[in-house]
């Protein structure tokens, strides 16, 4: 009992420590809103509503689940009390049962109906990007990130790990970025996937999209994420030696913060007559501009 009680507590302390992040968001500043943290079970806290429809397919299929593993259980528990030597002595010998054959060939089929269709519908709306989404280009290299906002003149930058030695107080060890994705809330953000050598792969855990990154190909996904802050995830396809430090760190704004961003990133990222990225480093909305310049490729 009283270890319920510490987990409860434990769980209503996180969180609060959410919330508080999220709102702290309000006043100007951009906290991390959803992070691993050890020992974690379960999701991140979803940011999406991609994500949210995965949560609960997850808890109904987890519900199905549980009950086919109590039920064969149970089913052997008694079979091997049922039909203990002791018990039962002389095996019965039975070659057909007609109606046991139907049901234990129908109730599969049922329950795999059971979870197709919720499943299909899921797949559907994860596919169908909204015609009114803002696209973004994601182009994966060994070991680091481009995006690209095609609808904004050009605007494009490179996105590498921090390394520790240069970690602020509060960053997480490599998940963090010098230049981070920033999208709007509340907005449909189509996203376009593609790699300039190797196999990689976008995902970030509480957005719930994963796409993967081909050379000669694009492939599209969507979000529209619910609320400000900063989401992280990593690259998910093995793509070489430094596969590990290749993090994605996405920071959402409100528009008009995001409109504020843009009209800076473009200074920051203007492109030169030879269509080669000016190499400085757009200050990221809601943090405070004239920072130093940085390389923004690799």
């Amino acid at each position: 009992m009283a270890r319920s009680q510490r987990w409860a507590a434990t769980g209503r302390a996180m969180r609060a420590l959410t919330l508080a992040g999220i709102a702290s968001t309000a006043g100007g500043s951009i906290a991390d809103a959803a992070v691993p943290h050890e020992w974690q079970i379960g999701f991140q806290p979803a940011a999406t509503p991609v994500q949210a429809r995965l949560e609960a397919f997850n808890n109904e299929l987890t519900v199905i689940i549980v009950l086919i593993t109590a039920f064969v259980l149970g089913l052997l528990l008694y079979t091997m009390w049922r039909f203990h030597h002791r018990r039962h002595p002389v095996p019965t010998h039975t070659s057909h049962n007609l109606p046991l054959e139907i049901l234990w060939t129908l109730i599969p089929c049922v329950i795999l109906v059971i979870i197709a269709v919720p499943s299909f519908k899921l797949m559907y709306y994860m596919a169908r990007v909204p015609k009114d989404a803002m696209t973004v280009k994601i182009t994966g290299h060994q070991w680091y990130w481009t995006y690209a906002y095609p609808s904004e003149g050009g605007l494009s930058f490179d996105s590498n790990i921090v390394q520790e030695a240069n970690l602020k107080p509060g960053q997480p060890r490599l998940l963090t970025v010098d230049n981070p994705l920033v999208v709007p809330v509340d907005t449909n953000i189509k996203i376009e996937v593609t790699s300039t050598d190797v196999m990689h792969d976008w995902f970030v855990p509480s957005f719930g999209v994963q796409e993967y990154a081909i050379i000669g190909r694009i492939n599209t996904s969507w979000f529209n994420v619910e609320r400000p802050g900063i989401y992280r995830g990593q690259c998910d396809q093995l793509c070489g030696i430094n596969h590990a430090f290749m993090p994605i760190e996405v920071k959402a704004v409100t528009k008009d913060a995001f409109q504020r961003w843009l009209v800076t990133a473009k200074k920051e990222f203007a492109q030169d007559n030879s269509g080669t990225a000016a190499v400085r480093v757009a200050a990221a909305a809601g943090s405070p501009a004239g920072g130093p310049p940085a390389a923004a490729g690799n």
